[in-house]
């Protein structure tokens, strides 16, 4: 009976009423729940992640289609300024080599401002979907060690999509 004098014993004893009460009280079943619904939580911000990439790679298609009909385009109006600068050299060849480079000028400027424009939309619409990507999953209190992760990610999908 020397044991019920000892202080272990008495730490035991209140460890084990501890436990007991915790389990008595339905503790657990709480903890667990609150782990399933940040379970739940984090597959939805996946799920919306995965949907927001999903626009983000639908719209980088449309731009770079959009690209590909202004590069037909421009080969249009090259084909149509090679024709006009057929029509002036049987009129004289001093006025068709001075339209013949004007409207070549004319079109590389498009073909340039096309592929410029097309660029500048594709990095803007990818932009906006990394935004709006970051700004959901910040919003539900993602952990710097997970942003620095995500933002890392976004950056070399863009970096391989761009070039």
């Amino acid at each position: 009976m020397e044991f019920i004098t000892e202080p272990e014993f008495w730490v035991a004893i209140s460890f084990f009423l501890f436990v007991g009460g915790l389990l008595y009280l339905g503790v657990h079943k709480k903890l667990a729940a609150a782990l399933d619904a940040r379970a739940a939580t984090i597959a939805k911000e996946l799920e919306d992640a995965k949907r927001l990439r999903q626009e983000a790679e639908k719209v980088l298609a449309d731009y770079r289609r959009k690209q590909g009909d202004a590069v037909k385009e421009t080969q249009g109006i090259i084909s149509l300024a090679s024709k006009e600068a057929e029509i002036l050299a049987a009129e004289t060849r001093r006025s068709m080599s001075e339209h013949f480079e004007r409207r070549m000028k004319l079109a590389e400027d498009k073909i340039a401002r096309a592929e410029t424009e097309a660029l500048r939309e594709v990095r803007a619409a990818a932009a906006e979907a990394a935004i709006a990507a970051a700004q959901i999953v910040i919003a539900q209190k993602l952990t710097p060690e997970g942003a620095d992760k995500l933002v890392k990610q976004g950056i070399d999908a863009l970096k391989g999509k761009l070039n």
